[in-house]
């Protein structure tokens, strides 16, 4: 059996990069602004990038809405200031439908079972959408998130790519080499929210509770 752990995501993903003779067309799931930073600005190079923002796990309303409304702000600068014309898809938002989707796991510890089933619910909606499309690749901006497992999130890809006929998964793991230390420079130079949890429900109430006990010290 392959050991997950020990595979070099970021060089898999720099070679398939740098095999292109051309650009080529990426659907990239985002969940937040800070997220998509060095992705996008490191991509943008060899891909016309798609964003698309799924993220009916995020609870409540008011944060799906304040991410997504930093994201866009983020996207139409990014634009802007690099001449770039990276476009912005929104699926509708159904909290409810999805938090029922994940209530089967709801007793498990934060980055478990429950979260690789968010992860799974959520790129397989991306990679439909970019296999139905055309996209010739699809990935996810969720590597370079530190309490996020690059090597959980690149089998998924490699399950879906398999489930899919048309369009390849970009491998990669945007955290490594630094990236993520470029993508927090990038929120700090553009003072980016920063949220305090994941997102589901479960997340959310678990930050509520942290929040309850610092406040009774």
């Amino acid at each position: 059996m392959r050991n997950e752990k020990a595979i070099n995501y970021y060089q898999i993903g720099e070679n398939i990069l740098n095999s292109f003779t051309s650009k080529k067309a990426l659907l990239m799931h985002t969940c937040c602004a800070p997220c998509v930073t060095f992705p996008l600005s490191h991509l943008v190079k060899f891909f016309d990038v798609t964003l698309y923002y799924n993220n009916s796990n995020i609870y409540p309303s008011e944060e799906y809405h304040r991410r997504l409304n930093e994201l866009i702000n983020y996207v139409n600068t990014f634009n802007r200031e690099f001449n770039q014309n990276v476009k912005l898809i929104i699926p509708e938002y159904d909290n409810l439908s999805y938090t029922n989707k994940l209530s089967i796991r709801k007793n498990d510890k934060e980055g478990h079972g429950r979260c690789k089933l968010c992860y799974f619910l959520r790129m397989d909606e991306g990679y439909n959408y970019a296999n139905t499309h055309h996209f010739d690749y699809f990935t996810t901006v969720m590597t370079i998130s530190r309490q996020k497992d690059a090597a959980t999130l690149n089998r998924i890809g490699r399950i879906l790519e398999n489930k899919y006929s048309y369009t390849k998964y970009l491998y990669h793991n945007f955290k490594k080499n630094k990236g993520i230390d470029k993508g927090l420079e990038l929120s700090k130079k553009y003072h980016l929210y920063q949220q305090h949890y994941c997102g589901c429900l479960y997340s959310y109430n678990e930050y509520i509770k942290k929040e309850n006990l610092k406040n009774e010290k």
